[in-house]
């Protein structure tokens, strides 16, 4: 892992702001980043015809810094119903998919430390995460909305391919792949890996001042 020290023109000057960020403004942006990645992730489930109604009731009941635990809620009722298995839970060592899960979500973050450094940001100095030997806990903040796209990657993959611990050359493409699918932000429908830089952008403009909400991606099929 590497990270580059100079990758913005005006990053000495986003720094500071990124550093003395109030934290009723880094519990604003948890809460932005929370609500959307649940109702992206009811809209994943839609997509495949799945009841989304209480998914989206977590994201309406969501507080600043989310400190009624609604996405851990959230996370287990949406993984509860799109995986059937009753046996399997999300986790870093777990049963298939976990594989298939920590590569995806392994290139999703490295592209998005990749977007906030070009965004003159600091991707260790996290706004909810903070594992002291967490060096990309700002990329593992601001991935979350964008999780839902690669869990409808894994879905699909997972239709027309046999259960398999190892990650497959066909696997691993199609992830890379999926930094290219259109994601809608606003007005805007852009690649994945341009909207990750939309979003990192964002936050930048919410530590500086100049704006209040961050752009955030919307899933479609």
């Amino acid at each position: 892992m590497n990270l580059p020290l100079d990758c913005n023109s005006i990053q000495n000057q986003l720094f500071p702001f990124q550093i003395e960020a109030s934290l009723p403004t880094k519990k604003k942006c948890w809460k932005q980043l929370m609500e959307q990645k649940i109702k992206n992730q009811a809209r994943v489930l839609e997509k495949y015809k799945i009841d989304s109604i209480k998914l989206k009731n977590y994201a309406v009941e969501l507080k600043s810094g989310d400190s009624t635990n609604r996405e851990a809620m959230a996370a287990k009722l949406y993984w509860n119903l799109l995986v059937d298995d009753v046996d399997w839970g999300r986790a870093r060592f777990g049963k298939y998919p976990n594989n298939l899960l920590n590569y995806g979500y392994a290139i999703l973050r490295a592209a998005m430390a990749r977007a906030l450094i070009g965004s003159g940001l600091l991707p260790t100095l996290g706004i909810h995460h903070h594992n002291k030997y967490d060096a990309y806990a700002l990329a593992d903040d601001i991935m979350e909305p964008y999780r839902p796209y690669i869990d409808d990657e894994i879905v699909e993959f997972m239709k027309t391919n046999e259960i398999s611990e190892e990650l497959t050359m066909e696997f691993k493409k199609r992830i890379m792949k999926a930094l290219a699918r259109d994601v809608s932000i606003g007005n805007v429908t852009r690649p994945l890996m341009i909207a990750l830089t939309i979003t990192s952008s964002s936050l930048a403009k919410v530590f500086s001042g100049e704006a209040e909400k961050l752009s955030l991606p919307e899933f479609t099929e």
